[in-house]
């Protein structure tokens, strides 16, 4: 594939149709990026359903044996195949040596997520220092805030996204009352223009610089759960903090899914969940990060004694030796098997780079929206026919791997047709159907799949109306 990823997506799909002799919207097209996919056999890794057993598949319309398109990783990655063994390794291990468990074993218990934290280190470009696995990702950011949002009189705002994911939203406004602050007041949210969907960066380091003096956190997501929109955390994170503010972000969509370099960008504070594009399972153990820079001078408000340094934790003094930076947030041990399809995972994000995967991304998405629009763009010559609208950045530098998409016809019904014919993606209210081709084990054969199955549900949408 390399001799033909040079230049954008469209560009690159263009001079492989040429050299094969083909449309761009030709199977030949698909069959030539997975043959030449330096990252295909990631897809082995993994458990795919089969179609047969999701639960809405109608198998009158499609062939039960084969796998689905699954294009939800974004809400739920795939099992790991490595998963069930590590699991049972210690439910085995729990089985025959009881609560020596706690310290046998490639996995003991009381320390086994720190064995991990190097290699999610590396997904999120930090330090392994900077890295903590712990808790779901809404008490991380509870966490985190407790330690880096000291609202002052003069300084007790917070920006975040006026669509934020809820839970964000909730978290932000609890923080601020928690403080004696008014969320009206102190919720500074940043809205797309009138007719837009997604924000301007502009827009965004506007606020920053008319709001900065009275800001104390800049709070975003990386990636925009709905929009799908990924924003230049570097660019805002330096924009923050000239205005003297704490810049951290909900990762949740971002990690495993964009090339993150939190260290390097400064970021002061993220967290995220695992179970998306870094496959641990619903639930799964989540991520937080501190830079280096506030290991000793940023500390964690509530306390717990994992949050004690490791060679003393166990003299029970109650006398607190606090580990430096995010390792001090530790309040507790962490569920063993929630650590175990974590690790399997991280072995197989492991395997390649972010650089590696992000590559493949940027084409596979590029492939999927070159379909949608050559075969479902609006045609003013044909009123009646149903078409689709990209509402995700069409620039790949402003995007993951997920596109939303919204419909001239009701979303619902094409989502429904969908499901039966073996796609699982995800709608999202008010009107966007999410489609996340995930490159660690996605095909460009599942882009063309879906491309063809999506016709078949607008047509037979149609029948609803």
């Amino acid at each position: 594939m390399d001799s033909f990823s040079v230049g954008s997506p469209r560009e690159v799909i263009e001079r492989v149709s040429k050299h094969l002799g083909c449309s761009t919207t030709s199977r030949d097209v698909a069959d030539y990026f997975d043959h030449h996919d330096k990252l295909w056999d990631m897809r082995q890794e993994f458990l795919v359903p089969k179609v047969a057993d999701l639960p809405q598949s109608d198998l009158t319309l499609v062939n039960g044996s084969e796998d689905c398109i699954y294009f939800v990783g974004n809400s739920l990655g795939l099992q790991p195949k490595n998963t069930k063994k590590y699991i049972d390794e210690e439910l085995e291990k729990w089985a025959k040596t009881g609560v020596h468990g706690h310290m046998m074993g490639s996995r003991p218990w009381a320390w086994a997520e720190n064995n991990l934290e190097a290699l999610m280190a590396k997904v999120v470009g930090a330090k392994p220092e900077e890295v903590a696995l712990l808790n779901g990702l809404t008490v991380n950011l509870h966490l985190l805030m407790l330690a880096f949002y000291k609202p002052t009189a003069k300084r007790h705002k917070i920006i975040l996204e006026e669509n934020a994911f809820p839970s964000d939203h909730y978290a932000v406004e609890s923080q601020i009352c928690l403080r004696g602050f008014d969320p009206s007041e102190s919720m500074v949210l940043l809205k797309p223009r009138a007719g837009e969907e997604t924000l301007r960066m502009e827009d965004i380091l506007f606020t920053i610089k008319q709001e900065g003096h009275s800001v104390a956190v800049v709070m975003l997501s990386g990636v925009q759960y709905y929009t799908g929109q990924l924003f230049n955390m570097e660019v805002i994170t330096k924009a923050g903090q000239a205005q003297g503010c704490y810049v951290g972000f909900d990762c949740a969509h971002a990690v495993g899914n964009a090339e993150l370099r939190l260290h390097d960008w400064g970021v002061d504070f993220a967290c995220w969940c695992t179970y998306k594009y870094m496959n641990s399972g619903a639930g799964g153990l989540a991520g937080a990060y501190i830079h280096e820079k506030h290991a000793y001078t940023v500390k964690p408000a509530l306390l717990g004694w994992w949050g004690h340094k490791l060679d003393t934790r166990f003299q029970m003094t109650n006398v607190m030796s606090l580990q430096p930076g995010v390792s001090g947030f530790r309040l507790s041990n962490q569920p063993i098997l929630l650590v175990c399809p974590l690790q399997a995972s991280l072995e197989i994000f492991n395997k390649t780079t972010m650089r590696d995967l992000r590559k493949k991304s940027i084409l596979l998405t590029g492939y999927l929206e070159h379909l949608l629009k050559h075969y479902y763009s609006e045609d003013k010559s044909e009123p009646q026919k149903p078409y689709v609208r990209i509402i995700t950045p069409s620039n790949p530098a402003e995007r993951g791997c997920q596109l939303s998409l919204s419909f001239s016809v009701p979303i619902r019904v094409i989502f429904q047709e969908l499901e039966k014919r073996g796609v699982a993606c995800d709608m999202r209210e008010p009107d966007a159907l999410r489609v996340a081709p995930v490159p660690l084990y996605n095909s460009f054969t599942d882009v063309h799949r879906f491309i063809t199955v999506l016709g078949a549900a607008l047509e037979a949408s149609k029948q609803h109306n």
